[in-house]
């Protein structure tokens, strides 16, 4: 049972961070296109390219563009030392969006990323340059244009284990990187990364699963006896087994490694979309990586030998020799996380693809059962 007081706490903190959030969504409509930084694509001009990336940019035009939890676009440029073309993330396109995006701090958390995290790590594209405005929230973050002869996967075109093997270990590289400077006490130069069972807007997580069951089982679309409340449990008590998969120790996790935010570059790994960096235990991060990029039955036979090879690329990369079977029974309980995120994005809508959003859920559904993530949650709750 929840600790009254720190209920209240968590409660009063989720209505201050929601306060702070409607106040820049505000902000930002209040004074519309006439100060900070560049409110939507075609506000982007030479003037803000050039003080942000600190090269003279001479001109600047739209190649391509696309939105969703931020607009993005292809620009190409001219200018002294400038790039021929970069990709640059911005605030989202409307009001409703941008809400959800302070709500989890994707732009602040990405432009700290690239600032201050990725200049240590490989597998990262390059940045050119980022802001961020602390009143309207608004922020850009300029990043290389990756060549088209990268490889670009998703749920319906599913890693094969090699490519799986690699992308473990660049996670491993990433985890190692940090492993030490995580304090405990909050404090440090990362004090700003938090667990996500640690957010406040984590009290809401196990109401959008419930509604997103919903949803899912009155589509017309979705199979019958696809059995998309098998983790009712876990809606039901998102809060204190969200905290069991987070227990220390910690390092810096991606937080979304998910087969689209991944891509291959003459073979070689990498990983896109760093809004959602947080801290916590490695265990999450492979299990959700592993259960959304594989088939099951890819994943079934290799997970263990995966694991094995994660354990070996982060002792090699200056993290610590994680025991086999803690590691094994801690990614059965991560698996939660492949199970929440796809049905939260199937279930609300308007965050993928309907084909990829569903075939990331049935992927989570199916290792809630062939894992037993339930069952270890239980037991991990009825211990504590």
């Amino acid at each position: 049972m929840a600790n009254p007081v720190e209920q209240a706490f968590s409660v009063a903190g989720l209505a201050a961070h929601l306060g702070r959030g409607l106040g820049r969504v505000t902000a930002d409509t209040i004074v519309g296109s006439r100060a900070g930084l560049p409110r939507s694509v075609g506000d982007l001009d030479t003037s803000t390219l050039s003080k942000v990336m600190g090269r003279r940019v001479r001109s600047v035009r739209v190649l391509s563009s696309d939105t969703g939890t931020s607009s993005r676009a292809r620009l190409v440029l001219t200018g002294d030392g400038v790039p021929e073309s970069v990709f640059v993330k911005i605030g989202a396109s409307t009001a409703a969006t941008r809400l959800m995006g302070e709500l989890g701090r994707l732009g602040h958390t990405e432009v700290r990323f690239y600032s201050q995290l990725a200049p240590e790590l490989a597998g990262v594209p390059e940045a050119y340059g980022t802001a961020f405005d602390t009143w309207t929230g608004r922020y850009l973050v300029i990043l290389e244009d990756l060549p088209e002869s990268c490889v670009f996967p998703d749920t319906l075109h599913p890693l094969s284990v090699d490519q799986a093997s690699s992308i473990v270990e660049l996670l491993a590289s990433v985890h190692g990187t940090f492993w030490d400077r995580m304090r405990q006490n909050g404090r440090g130069p990362l004090a700003w990364l938090y667990t996500p069972s640690g957010d406040v807007t984590s009290l809401l997580t196990g109401s959008l699963m419930k509604a997103s069951m919903k949803r899912l089982a009155e589509k017309n679309t979705v199979p019958v006896d696809f059995p998309v409340e098998r983790g009712r449990f876990i809606a039901e008590n998102y809060r204190a087994v969200a905290a069991v998969i987070d227990t220390p120790p910690h390092t810096v996790m991606h937080g979304d490694a998910h087969p689209g935010n991944v891509y291959f570059r003459d073979g070689e790994p990498g990983l896109l979309d760093w809004q959602a960096v947080r801290r916590g235990h490695p265990s999450r991060e492979l299990a959700y990586t592993l259960i959304t990029s594989l088939t099951p039955q890819d994943r079934q036979s290799a997970q263990r030998d995966l694991l094995d090879d994660y354990r070996r690329a982060l002792a090699a990369a200056g993290g610590p020799e994680l025991e086999r079977d803690d590691l094994w029974l801690r990614y059965r309980q991560g698996a939660l996380y492949a199970y929440v995120a796809p049905l939260i994005t199937a279930g609300m809508g308007g965050m993928q693809v309907e084909d990829i959003a569903m075939e990331g859920l049935r992927r989570g559904v199916a290792a809630l059962d062939d894992l037993e993530t339930v069952a270890a949650l239980e037991g991990a709750l009825l211990a504590g």
